[in-house]
């Protein structure tokens, strides 16, 4: 767009500048259907502009009004309520339990005196360990449900230290570590 065409459409030229630029319309007809087109753009412009919001009804309001009435009325409130209690009872009958499965903690600790364990499966409480005679082991079998666990293996009720035989470790936030284990399904 030729730079006077701008000035002139936007109003931007004194009267002077609109008169010469009007004769130099008059002699270059490309620039003067430039011009013509510009003008008619801004015509539609300013035509489309929305002077006010158009006002809407909206026709699900009323089905609105009919599902809620129905479901006020005191009488399908108890049949709603009997269909979300049968509704909950039927998940509780057939939805799949998790599988619990049998996970034997063992550790080698001769020096100690007591051996708890300590993880995301005790809800973080301390289960103690049995000690396996007089040989230094202890050991504890827990049913753990799938997924990834994290624990740590306590010694006298203080001394919290990672399971050695586990290489899958991170840091517990206190300065110390975690085992990670992963229990799935097995084939």
């Amino acid at each position: 767009m030729d730079h006077l065409s701008s000035l002139f459409i936007d109003d931007e030229m004194n009267l002077q500048e609109k008169i010469s630029f009007v004769r130099q319309m008059k002699k270059d007809p490309a620039k003067a259907d430039e011009a013509l087109y510009l003008l008619k753009q801004e015509k539609r412009l300013r035509e489309d502009v929305v002077t006010r919001i158009p006002e809407h009804t909206f026709p699900m309001a009323s089905a609105w009004h009919k599902i809620r009435s129905i479901v006020i009325q005191p009488r399908n409130i108890v049949t709603a309520t009997l269909a979300a209690a049968v509704a909950v009872l039927i998940l509780v009958v057939w939805m799949p339990k998790p599988s619990l499965q049998p996970n034997r903690f063992i550790i080698y600790r001769p020096d100690i005196t007591r051996a708890e364990i300590s993880g995301s499966f005790t809800g973080w409480r301390n289960i103690p360990m049995q000690p396996v005679g007089d040989s230094g082991y202890w050991e504890l079998v827990l049913k753990l449900p799938q997924g990834e666990h994290r624990f740590s293996y306590i010694a006298d009720g203080t001394d919290s230290f990672p399971d050695p035989t586990i290489m899958a470790r991170e840091m517990d936030g206190f300065g110390g570590q975690n085992s990670v284990i992963f229990v799935g399904d097995t084939i």
